[in-house]
């Protein structure tokens, strides 16, 4: 059987990125971000804490946006750790709650503590983001969690079979101390193909903790990937014959990610610079 020709096609400019996916030279998928829609949600910042509301249970963090952020004691990393849900939803935070009734946010958090968060809910008018300290990184087929020592599984898995298949791969890949999330989209795929999406994460991981000693007073570790970067991280496979991008600055963006986090696929990135 022949197989397809599939490259992607990135053009990009200071006001939008435009993406296409094409398949044997006809246009399979088409992706548009413009530059002034990207959000702040996923993103990672050392933060200080300004000043904690025993009463609420609660605190503000200044994590160098505009206004300062918000974070309750059910999204603060208990030292003992931990994820229940066996999941993609929200029962994790419902017994982070539960768990949070027994303890005090001024036992927790004291002024002038610095504090690594990810934003969890954009600003609103008035109010700043809400963060959490349980840090989370979507990969391609995965979720990774630095802090917890758990593998779990999206139910939409719903064979037994192929769910114990995903949980042994992942338990004897996985470092002491990392947990990690079996999203729907890896149902069958191999484990050469998990294992290289684990490997990513984290090496992106290495990079924010290594970021963040050098940021110097509250501001942003991590930024989520922006609609080129998630395109490669999430689409470009050994099944892509070339990724092509006609900026030189994308470009540049693009190489050092791929040679940092996938560089076996290096040498199928081209600059395009014709009309």
């Amino acid at each position: 059987m022949k197989t397809s020709k599939t490259e992607i096609l990135i053009d990009a400019n200071p006001f939008e990125i435009r993406i296409a996916r094409v398949e044997d030279g006809r246009l399979a998928e088409f992706y548009v971000e413009k530059t002034r829609e990207r959000v702040i949600t996923g993103n990672i910042y050392k933060g200080k804490v300004v000043r904690v509301l025993p009463g609420m249970q609660s605190a503000f963090v200044e994590v160098g946006l505009q206004r300062t952020a918000f974070i309750h004691v059910s999204d603060i990393q208990e030292p003992y750790g931990g994820i229940d849900d066996d999941d993609e939803d929200d029962r994790g935070r419902d017994e982070r709650r539960k768990r949070a009734a027994e303890v005090r946010i001024q036992d927790i958090l004291k002024e002038g503590q610095e504090i690594l968060v990810q934003a969890a809910k954009e600003p609103i008018g008035t109010k700043g983001a809400r963060v959490t300290s349980y840090v989370s990184l979507p990969g391609r087929y995965l979720v990774f969690m630095p802090s917890y020592d758990k593998v779990a599984i999206s139910r939409r898995i719903s064979s037994d079979k192929e769910r114990r298949r995903l949980k042994d791969i992942v338990s004897r890949l996985r470092k002491d101390g990392h947990g990690f999330i079996i999203r729907t989209v890896c149902e069958g795929m191999g484990e050469e193909d998990v294992e290289a999406d684990m490997f990513f994460l984290e090496k992106l991981w290495e990079s924010i903790l290594k970021k963040q000693d050098k940021v110097k007073g509250p501001g942003v570790v991590y930024e989520e990937l922006d609609l080129t970067l998630r395109t490669i991280r999430d689409s470009f496979t050994k099944d892509i014959e070339r990724l092509v991008i006609n900026s030189k600055e994308e470009y540049d963006r693009a190489v050092e990610f791929i040679d940092e986090f996938m560089p076996a696929l290096s040498g199928r990135v081209e600059l395009f610079d014709g009309d």
